[in-house]
């Protein structure tokens, strides 16, 4: 079943393009007619384009990977920083700091500056410094919250990007294609969707189109991380389980070579008796043959 349909995706207004002269040929088998100079996108293309999106980024969550949300445009960065929050996704909404997955050593420096920054004031150690010297650090922490915020828990590069207009985030999408990292983008008809692994042909600038596709793959995202949550429970009570069975088994082992040597010194013990009453009668016997002397010669 798919997760959205036609009649969703055309309230959205998903199918409104760009300006005929604007257009990229590479978005032509995507592309459903021309109207007063500006080219309409065939919405059933898009469905089964986000069915297909939303089933790779699922797998992705599923594996307990990260993905990272990029839009930094005026229309998207709002829809996006509210509903990938709530799911406990990476994102960038602000300007695209470069070199951001291509440097990423370097990124991670400065998201260690600002966790540092915030030690500083929990263990009183800005209460020592200066006036300039604390509000020289608290507006370095503000700039670096504004920009790295978002991406503070992302400790390793992401397993992939979503992207919103790949045009407007074309310096994301080079790094990612450098790096081999899979790549998924709402793409309009100036983009070319040959440049991301996963081009889902909609309008990228009406919100209302944005928050639509953002929402199916935000639940697609949560399926995977739901699945997760049951396949580690599920690991987590099968391996209490052999571990009951293999302490199970041990106890009845212990139990039972207890038994064993408890029977097998009684056994030994009563053989010894047995053979001692039998060795002492034979030396009984043997005192006795030895008692009758035969009689001498004169």
């Amino acid at each position: 079943m798919s997760r959205t349909n036609f009649n969703e995706l055309l309230e959205a207004g998903a199918h409104f393009g760009h300006l005929k002269r604007k257009w990229n040929p590479a978005m032509a088998p995507y592309i459903f007619t021309e109207k007063n100079g500006i080219h309409l996108i065939d919405l059933n293309k898009t469905v089964v384009k986000i069915d297909e999106a939303s089933a790779a980024l699922k797998a992705i969550a599923r594996s307990g990977k990260k993905i990272l949300f990029v839009a930094t445009k005026k229309q998207a960065k709002d829809i996006v920083a509210m509903k990938i929050k709530a799911i406990g996704m990476p994102y960038v909404t602000e300007r695209w700091p470069g070199g951001m997955l291509t440097n990423f050593a370097t990124i991670r420096k400065a998201v260690r500056k600002m966790t540092s920054i915030d030690k500083m004031g929990v263990d009183g150690t800005l209460d020592v410094l200066s006036k300039k010297e604390k509000l020289m650090l608290s507006r370095e922490r503000a700039k670096l919250e504004h920009t790295l915020g978002s991406i503070a828990d992302l400790t390793r590069l992401p397993a992939a990007l979503f992207i919103v207009d790949i045009v407007n985030e074309h310096i994301a999408v080079a790094e990612a294609k450098r790096l081999g990292i899979p790549t998924f983008a709402i793409v309009d008809t100036n983009g070319d969707p040959n440049q991301v692994d996963y081009a889902i042909p909609a309008n990228d600038d009406a919100s209302t189109s944005i928050s639509l596709i953002i929402d199916v793959v935000a639940k697609a995202v949560v399926e995977g991380l739901e699945e997760r949550k049951i396949d580690k429970d599920k690991g987590e009570e099968e391996k209490e389980e052999e571990e009951d069975n293999f302490g199970k088994k041990y106890s009845d082992t212990e139990e039972g070579g207890e038994v064993e040597r408890s029977k097998g010194p009684a056994k030994k013990g009563a053989g010894a008796n047995k053979g001692g009453n039998a060795g002492g009668a034979n030396r009984r016997g043997g005192s006795a043959g030895g008692g009758q002397r035969r009689p001498t010669r004169a």
